[in-house]
């Protein structure tokens, strides 16, 4: 009996005893540090994720972005924190984030073109070029922005048919925002006929002009001068302001005006001509 003690004492003392002391009591001093950090770490995270959302929306963020931000952030500290935690328990923390990398890189590669559209929301909603119920042209359409998510554009064009474009190339391509700005020029070309009176038919645009409230002197007075000599006509440029809103309705009225007042004073509005010599050998 007392040898058999004696072999257990010398066992403990030969391999137990530096066990616990060399590598159980030090794993069991990471482990209970790494479940502290895991813990005061994932309430931290929270609180901060939950104050950045506010000052998201306090900053009149756009609200579709706000939550994916939010999303991403937490979900950025919680990757942090995890490496952290397990690089505490002895884990080569290296082989993890190349793992990491990989399988970002593979994704990435799989989802190149949902990833391109998904950066262009992103990019719109953060710089907005343009905004909801705005008129643009963009990709071959025109139209009014009926959404705007992180995938996707949607427009309503004026005939009410619906398009749907990609965000990835409508952030990449040239976009024309048509209601951006409170005013806008209105530009016309008018012809009379060679022989009118040139003065008296710049009088009379003048007049139509006066005729509508809607035609502003800021930044601009309106401009009638003669712009060239074409092969069948003289032309006026003529150039006005408006607000914005009143664009479409002054362009239809001035055409309608000028032609009636054109006919009512005797100036003619020429068709196309061309002369055409036969010559009889």
């Amino acid at each position: 009996m007392k040898e058999e003690v004696g072999e257990k004492l010398s066992f403990m003392d030969e391999y137990v005893l530096p066990f616990v002391k060399s590598d159980l009591v030090p794993f069991v001093i990471n482990l209970a540090i790494a479940i502290g950090i895991l813990w005061i770490g994932l309430i931290v995270i929270k609180k901060l994720v939950k104050v950045i959302t506010k000052r998201m929306e306090h900053s009149k963020t756009d609200p579709t972005l706000v939550p994916f931000l939010s999303s991403i952030i937490n979900i950025s500290l919680k990757i942090i924190l995890f490496i952290t935690v397990i690089g505490i328990l002895g884990v080569p923390t290296t082989s993890f984030a190349a793992i990491l990398a990989a399988t970002g890189l593979a994704v990435g590669m799989a989802l190149s073109g949902t990833l391109q559209n998904f950066a262009g929301g992103v990019v719109l909603l953060v710089l907005k070029p343009f905004k909801i119920d705005d008129v643009i042209e963009a990709q071959g359409y025109v139209g009014t922005v009926n959404r705007i998510s992180l995938f996707v554009s949607v427009l309503k064009t004026f005939d009410n048919k619906t398009v749907i474009i990609p965000n990835g190339s409508l952030a990449n391509g040239n976009i024309v925002n048509f209601t951006e700005e409170a005013m806008r020029r209105v530009d016309w070309k008018f012809g009379i006929a060679y022989g009118d009176d040139i003065k008296k038919a710049k009088e009379i645009i003048h007049k139509c002009i006066a005729m509508d409230d809607r035609i502003q002197n800021e930044p601009a007075e309106p401009l009638v001068e003669v712009s060239g000599l074409g092969d069948s006509s003289v032309d006026f440029a003529v150039r006005v302001w408006v607000k914005t809103e009143d664009y479409w309705l002054v362009f239809f009225k001035m055409n309608e005006n000028i032609y009636n007042e054109f006919n009512a004073n005797g100036i003619n509005i020429p068709f196309p001509q061309m002369d055409v010599h036969v010559h009889n050998k």
